[in-house]
């Protein structure tokens, strides 16, 4: 079976790739510099996803459904506050059931996809292997590996995240910037309930998230946290005691579930922003962090890869059925044309929120409440963010309906 394309990187966005061609009967190379193996048998980390239900419906679409049923929690409201003030929106699901999205350890859907990936047939794993070059003719892309095979197919997907080499050796410059700002991640243990609610309380110094996650085994609370704060300020919060550390998280929360204590090792990542706006070039695409990088404040990045996915399966599938090479021009224009608008939006209003709530200041404040006011009183905004929310806005690829290509 002769492979459609080479997929450089294995993560979650390159495997998910791998496995939408998969499912349509498409063979790939995936490529992958770290051992896949290590990092699937890993314990959990503190690193979570919040999966929306559009690409759940995806995940399910090309058959991962029943490997992770049972794993994630579900997501039935997302409380927005502004400095635990009143006057914040609560966005729920209408239906029960009809969750927003869905908590995973990242851990978990790592080994779903990697085992996924080692089952198939049409994918072929390269894996703890380096790229030493990329050469692109007229007809083929071809990669040369560390260990001296070189693979060659109609097109190059470039799944590599945030420090793509294939995106650097093509010379495309994304427009990007840092924030002064450092994301901390990780899980805890609470005494009351979560309820199934997601919290998203912003402070001037940086956005708090507090996202619920399935009870331990046994049977303790948990939920993840991912924590904004001033760069320089990083380091200090890094170097507290655990104790210390949920005395900081509890205050945080304003105490809405009780007791805190450390659940998983805490990290610490410095925020940055980049989105370009070519993401093809001849027989090469870049989809996710390799194209685009958005502020975590809505938990929509990973998300966002996903919808590359879904839009550049289907194109590739649509084009391959009329008897074109997946690495035509055409296509390739099509899937830029397609993702282009959306992935700028997206990225915008991320960095957007970040900037609004960041001004310090109580008159600010009070503009921004009477704003989420609007809002709640509002139903066709609220659906609006909703959908956002869920990844159903926009004209959405059929794997993101839950239709097979």
């Amino acid at each position: 079976m002769a492979e459609a394309a080479i997929i450089l990187g294995g993560g979650l966005i390159g495997l998910t790739q791998a496995l939408a061609l998969a499912a349509q009967g498409v063979a790939t190379h995936v490529v992958e510099r770290f051992d896949p193996e290590a990092m699937a048998t890993r314990g959990f980390d503190g690193r979570t996803s919040a999966i929306s239900s559009s690409s759940m419906a995806m995940l399910e679409a090309i058959g991962l459904g029943p490997h992770l049923t049972g794993t994630g929690c579900a997501i039935e409201t997302i409380k927005v506050l502004d400095h635990l003030r009143p006057g914040g929106l609560d966005f729920q699901s209408e239906r029960p059931g009809d969750a927003l999205g869905t908590m995973y350890e990242n851990h978990l859907l790592r080994r779903t996809l990697f085992d996924s990936a080692k089952a198939s047939d049409r994918i072929t794993l390269h894996l703890g292997q380096d790229v030493v070059a990329r050469r692109f003719d007229g007809g083929t892309a071809q990669v040369e590996l560390a260990d001296g095979s070189v693979l060659a197919a109609p097109l190059l997907i470039a799944a590599e995240g945030r420090g793509s080499e294939t995106r650097e050796q093509l010379g495309i410059t994304p427009a990007r910037w840092q924030y002064d700002h450092s994301a901390m991640v990780s899980a805890v243990y609470h005494e009351k309930p979560h309820d199934n609610v997601a919290y998203e309380i912003f402070y001037s110094t940086g956005p708090f998230a507090l996202l619920p996650m399935l009870d331990s085994d046994d049977g303790r609370h948990r939920s993840a946290i991912v924590w904004s704060v001033p760069r320089d300020q990083a380091p200090g919060y890094m170097k507290l005691s655990d104790r210390g550390f949920a005395a900081e998280l509890d205050k945080a929360s304003g105490g809405a579930l009780g007791t805190i204590s450390m659940a998983a090792p805490r990290s610490s990542y410095p925020l940055g922003f980049h989105h370009s706006a070519r993401v093809t070039d001849q027989r090469i695409v870049l989809i996710g962090d390799a194209g685009h990088g958005i502020h975590p404040i809505a938990g929509q990045g990973l998300n966002l890869g996903f919808r590359d996915v879904a839009a550049l399966t289907e194109v590739l599938v649509d084009g391959m059925r009329l008897g074109m090479d997946p690495g035509d021009a055409q296509l390739l224009a099509r899937y830029e044309r397609w993702r282009g608008l959306d992935t700028l939006m997206v990225a915008m209003a991320t960095d957007g929120l970040n900037r609004l709530f960041g001004i310090p200041g109580k008159p600010a404040s009070a503009v921004r409440r009477f704003g989420m006011g609007l809002v709640a009183r509002a139903k066709p905004l609220q659906g609006f963010f909703m959908d956002e929310a869920r990844g159903t806005s926009g004209a959405m690829p059929k794997l993101l309906q839950g239709i097979p290509v």
